[in-house]
């Protein structure tokens, strides 16, 4: 699947249950819990975990929950473009060119 098809899943699911309709700032705030949920499974794979209640995991258990929050930050990344109707590679291409500019480099 290409980051277009990607984004159209996205879409489609998002508004069959319709998550697409929550209000944007209940969305930034979505956005904001699970990059914290990013920033705890890293904590989890760098230095591990140390609240008893809370199982230690194997690497690569640890790794899919890393994938899967970043999937759940990526899938509210989408809904905030789609709801601006910016694509993914608009915002890649975009990203690249203001990396160029800012370092002055020609990284292809």
């Amino acid at each position: 699947m290409n980051v277009n098809e990607f984004q159209e899943w996205v879409k489609a699911y998002y508004e069959k249950r319709g998550w697409s309709e929550l209000d944007i700032f209940i969305r930034i705030g979505f956005l904001a819990e699970e990059t914290g949920e990013v920033a705890r499974a890293i904590r989890a794979l760098e230095i591990g975990r140390d609240r008893p209640d809370e199982a230690e995991g194997t690497v690569d258990q640890q790794r899919q929950e890393l994938t899967e929050e970043l999937g759940d930050v990526l899938g509210n990344i989408i809904v905030i473009a789609n709801k601006y109707d910016i694509s993914l590679e608009e915002i890649f291409h975009s990203q690249r060119e203001k990396l160029n500019k800012r370092y002055a480099e020609n990284v292809e």
